[in-house]
């Protein structure tokens, strides 16, 4: 066929296809619904890695073992940044199958001295964290999650807001009777980022004494003090982040989509996590990177710009007696990635944001981008054409439904991914999710025939690439 057609999925599964999608769907709900954090994402993965034979690279440091064809092993940085390796059975020096997702997402982050009494209501301030419509974050009940870490080195573990018993938090929004400026401002304008303070209680602290000051949160700081044994200068050691509260739930009368808070990128780490675990003994080494901080640009220690992927690769390849730093930049030159990310699915409330010809659509399956950036591609990393037909071989001869789109209308904005800072160890790089509605909301929206097939996608580059 001379013209190209992007088929709905949906119309060539049988029966046993969709109970192998929605069986898939179900277990990535779960698993959005039960880790909301970085740090809570790495916790789960690591425990699973491990059931699935994969030893701590550290440990296999520690005691100089000698890796082998088929060896399974994983490097975790800070509960943050998750690198997964099996070794293939060619030489690693030809290169690796690299599959490179991120673990965090736009939320609400505590400010190091977030607790305040005003008006009788005890009050925390918070500083968003990565792209974000502030407007989305108000009358929306949220969920604490995060580490409070103490001086005598323990960490204690946060979660208030997920329990049905459990309380929630919010930021106020101003009533409509009295919004008349408001409703005149623009809307990034209208909640300014100092208006996202979470309510936190109103209770005052039972007390007789009359010259106590801001009994409010007295009383708060007694409660932090009995279920935490924490004083207030513990939260300028803590990471805590408010969240939207509650499980990802099935979207639409079908069930066919699933609306859930950190999708972006969770969705594709997860089936990232999922395709290293099936291909086992590969031809190529493969790797499944799941890193932290792409949000705020991929940088700090546990982002894609530090070198701590690089470092895992030494000593990698030094474990595999083949250390050099010749080989390290062989290594990575040679090795080929999908930079799993998301994008904005073609949405009929919005049509004017997409260019109809090259939009992502429900249903259409996973969406390989040749490349992102905004406007003049600036920031972007370019797909040469041979990669890109050979990943299209690679989606044919596995059934894989694809399709391709760009970030939006050309002048709009755009975005950006980790793929140009892998590309940059010379290797071939491509993006490689699904279409998202609502992307950076509270909530957001994908498809489950989307995933499925985005699965199916990375299972087939890690075999076969």
């Amino acid at each position: 066929m001379l013209k190209k057609e992007y088929k709905d999925a949906w119309t060539t599964y049988n029966e046993e296809d969709k109970k192998a999608l929605f069986d898939y769907a179900e277990r990535y709900r779960k698993f959005i619904s039960d880790n909301k954090t970085e740090r809570e994402c790495v916790e789960t993965l690591v425990k699973e890695a491990e059931q699935h034979g994969y030893k701590n690279l550290d440990e296999c440091i520690k005691n100089n073992a000698q890796l082998k064809t088929g060896d399974k092993v994983y490097a975790n940085y800070g509960n943050k940044t998750l690198i997964l390796y099996c070794i293939g059975k060619n030489d690693i020096l030809d290169g690796m199958n690299l599959l490179g997702a991120h673990l965090d997402s736009p939320r609400l982050d505590l400010k190091p001295n977030p607790l305040y009494e005003d008006t009788n209501l005890a009050m925390l301030k918070t500083h968003y964290y990565g792209g974000v419509k502030k407007y989305q974050w108000v009358s929306l009940p949220l969920a604490m999650h995060g580490v409070i870490a103490k001086k005598d080195g323990t960490v204690i573990k946060v979660v208030i807001g997920e329990s049905e018993d459990d309380p929630v938090f919010g930021i106020s929004d101003l009533l409509i009777h009295l919004a008349s400026e408001q409703m005149e401002k623009k809307l990034k304008e209208a909640i300014s980022g100092e208006d996202l303070n979470v309510c936190f209680g109103t209770l005052p602290i039972d007390t007789d004494d009359e010259k106590l000051k801001n009994k409010v949160k007295e009383n708060v700081l007694q409660i932090l003090n009995t279920k935490y044994d924490i004083t207030e200068e513990d939260l300028f050691s803590s990471e805590i982040q408010l969240v939207p509260a509650g499980k990802a739930r099935d979207y639409g009368i079908d069930k066919s989509m699933v609306a859930g808070y950190g999708q972006d990128d969770r969705v594709c780490s997860y089936a990232s996590f999922e395709a290293i675990l099936e291909v086992e003994n590969p031809d190529k080494t493969t790797c499944c990177i799941l890193v932290d901080k792409e949000e705020i640009g991929s940088v700090g220690a546990s982002g894609m710009n530090s070198n701590y992927f690089e470092n895992t690769v030494a000593e990698l390849l030094n474990l595999l007696g083949k250390y050099s730093e010749l080989n390290v930049r062989r290594v990575l030159s040679k090795s080929k990635m999908l930079s799993s990310d998301v994008t904005a699915g073609a949405d009929p409330n919005f049509p004017s944001a997409l260019e109809k010809n090259n939009a992502a659509y429900f249903g259409k399956g996973v969406v390989l981008m040749k490349y992102t950036g905004s406007r003049g591609k600036s920031g972007s990393n370019e797909a040469n054409a041979e990669y890109v037909a050979q990943l299209r071989k690679i989606m044919e001869d596995n059934n894989v439904y694809w399709q391709t789109c760009e970030l939006g209308k050309i002048d709009l904005g755009g975005g950006g991914t980790i793929a140009y800072i892998l590309a940059k160890y010379g290797m071939d790089v491509i993006d490689c999710g699904v279409p998202v509605h609502s992307m950076h909301a509270p909530w957001e929206i994908t498809s489950k025939v989307d995933l499925y097939e985005m699965r199916k996608a990375y299972v087939a580059f890690l075999k076969d690439a």
